[in-house]
């Protein structure tokens, strides 16, 4: 099952970060058990140099593999399909031309530019020809900003745009909430809920960046499709402090342990 059949399949997909410029921690993220691991090249340490070999451990790892490019521009977001991702993230999509060429470098011609040059047909089993690479490339729209929200119905009706992807920080920050969250600001939950239900209306997959499975939890219960709530960074250090602090309980209790 590709990505997008799977964002499409009516039940919620779990995803995740990764975002150190590391092979083996890709890998690992993608044998955890997510649906897909999304590869973040906008806010992390990794750069266009290292995604190819980020890629490649997913893929060997099993994962579908997922990308957030730096920026909306066609150099980035064809040669992240080149390199294997099946879905791209744009970020701060803010209106239907802005989309219109995203969703346009996922597509090759007729229906778009991307250009043809599967850089991997040496490193993979097989090579998708054209017609195969636009039904499995997947492009998102993020609506983070006040401007994409008011364009949203436009940019929902681009052909070929698949869905959106909701950034609730930069999208309070932008509509004047400053850096909240959907549980102190009732102007940005309601933000969010219609825009959730306008993606559905429009027949386009919406997901959502969470923080933690608790939220996760709550979006996939509002009609969402997908959502991002973890990330390798915060991973690991949240397993680092739970172990250094597990090491040092008062003697006391070790001492009732050890009975």
């Amino acid at each position: 099952m590709s990505l997008k059949q799977r964002f499409a399949s009516g039940s919620v997909s779990y995803g995740a970060w990764t975002g150190f410029a590391d092979p083996q921690i890709a890998q690992i993220m993608g044998r955890a058990g997510f649906d897909f691991i999304c590869v973040d090249l906008q806010h992390s340490f990794v750069t266009m140099t290292e995604l190819g070999p980020l890629l490649d451990a997913l893929h060997k790892a099993g994962s579908a593999a997922a990308v957030r490019v730096p920026w909306k521009t066609p150099d980035l977001i064809m040669r992240t399909l080149d390199l294997g991702a099946e879905a791209v993230i744009v970020p701060l999509v803010n209106d239907a031309s802005e989309a219109r060429l995203a969703a346009d470098c996922c597509r090759y011609a007729p229906k778009g530019s991307r250009s043809w040059g599967p850089i991997w047909r040496n490193v993979r089993p097989s090579v998708p020809e054209a017609a195969e690479g636009d039904q499995v490339a997947t492009c998102i729209c993020m609506i983070e900003t006040a401007e994409g929200l008011a364009n949203l119905d436009a940019i929902l009706a681009v052909n070929g745009v698949d869905g959106i992807y909701i950034g609730p920080n930069d999208l309070s920050l932008s509509i004047g909430e400053e850096r909240k969250n959907f549980g102190q600001s009732e102007r940005l939950h309601r933000t969010i809920l219609d825009v959730i239900a306008r993606a559905r209306s429009a027949g386009r997959i919406v997901g959502i960046d969470c923080a933690g499975p608790e939220q996760a939890r709550y979006w996939r219960d509002q009609g969402v499709n997908f959502v991002i709530s973890a990330n390798d960074s915060d991973l690991i250090a949240q397993s680092a402090a739970a172990m250094a602090k597990a090491h040092r309980i008062p003697q006391d209790q070790a001492s009732v342990a050890r009975r």
